[in-house]
């Protein structure tokens, strides 16, 4: 298994903690960082728009990913989630903490 970092934003007044805690005690993610203050511009509908928005890097591993996008779906607040995978490399030790986080066995 591949470690992986997964981005999605939510908006400033939800409850991003409780997201993160939800995933990690689902054991979906080893970790969830939150930057509670972010500023995005992006084209919606055919319009610019720049709203603020809370980011959340997500801490998992390749095997997970399908189990995350439906949880973090089914939980998340926007219409169309931002789901933005990118691989990762960590040193051994943190790998090895990170995929003993998301195991199921």
């Amino acid at each position: 298994m591949k470690p992986v970092l997964v981005l999605t934003t939510v908006a400033p007044d939800f409850d991003a903690r409780s997201l993160a805690h939800a995933l990690v005690e689902a054991r979906l993610a080893a970790c969830v960082n939150i930057l509670d203050s972010v500023h995005s511009v992006y084209r919606w509908e055919g319009r610019i728009s720049h709203d603020p928005e809370q980011l959340l890097i997500i801490k998992t591993v390749d095997a997970r990913i399908d189990a995350l996008r439906e949880e973090l779906f089914r939980l998340h607040p926007y219409e169309v989630p931002e789901f933005v995978v990118l691989e990762a490399s960590t040193s051994e030790a943190y790998g090895a903490g990170l995929l003993d986080a998301v195991s199921t066995a």
